[in-house]
């Protein structure tokens, strides 16, 4: 439990631990800003791998968000406390947005390495899959007008989409793919990078888990409002 259902009650202001997770992500950004342009280029890409640093920790951290989505999506199911489904729905949401920045940034890197923005091999094709079901979970809770029927359907969703998640991940160990493999290797404890690049990535995820933490706060907060408003809370 992260203390996020703790937002989830009538407040006229924001809680400093909010405010201070986003002042402080933001502000461990620039540094992570500053680490990314002075660390060393890559002896294959150049300066190119500059995109890397932004594109790994928005991957990681949109991973991070759909796991949280899937987990609140369980406590739901298993409490029906509408608390629950607000959190699950704004880490949902956040998550969404960082595959996106990660497909951007991913983009931006392809053209000039594979002299195309998109290929059809496993990683982006298992990406695609992952963002189309989150642009689905969205679909359904518009499409839902009842709330206790919307929030089942959307956890139904949100549990869903984490099983892509490590399919996405191992998805350049298990087929053939263009796409490089993990500059932080896991699955072979290996780190595939200079020291001074290493720093540069790590404070940058660190810097998205921050922000991340602070905006699924925040939209937790204003979910709780909103249900407030609308007599819908628990």
């Amino acid at each position: 439990m992260l203390g996020w259902e703790r937002m989830e009650t009538a407040r006229t202001r924001l809680d400093p631990v909010t405010v201070g997770l986003l002042a402080l992500g933001f502000a461990v950004l620039l540094i992570g800003f500053y680490l990314a342009l002075v660390a060393p280029p890559d002896q294959q890409q150049g300066y190119l791998v500059r995109i890397l640093y932004l594109h790994v920790a928005a991957a990681w951290t949109g991973y991070l968000a759909f796991v949280v989505a899937g987990i609140y999506a369980l406590f739901y199911l298993f409490t029906n406390r509408p608390a629950y489904d607000r959190v699950s729905a704004a880490s949902a949401e956040i998550g969404l947005w960082l595959s996106l920045l990660m497909v951007l940034g991913g983009m931006m890197w392809a053209r000039p390495t594979w002299g195309v923005y998109w290929v059809w091999e496993p990683r982006l094709t298992s990406v695609a899959v992952m963002i189309a079901v989150y642009v689905g979970y969205f679909l359904v809770r518009q499409a839902i007008e009842d709330p206790e029927m919307r929030a089942k359907a959307a956890a139904a969703v949100a549990i869903l989409g984490v099983i892509n998640i490590p399919i996405t991940y191992m998805s350049v160990y298990w087929w053939r793919s263009i796409h490089q493999t993990a500059s932080i290797d896991i699955i072979n404890r290996k780190v595939h990078m200079a020291p001074a690049m290493l720093e540069a990535l790590l404070v940058n995820l660190l810097a998205f888990t921050l922000i991340y933490l602070g905006f699924v706060r925040l939209k937790g907060y204003l979910a709780a409002r909103q249900a407030l408003k609308e007599g819908f809370d628990g």
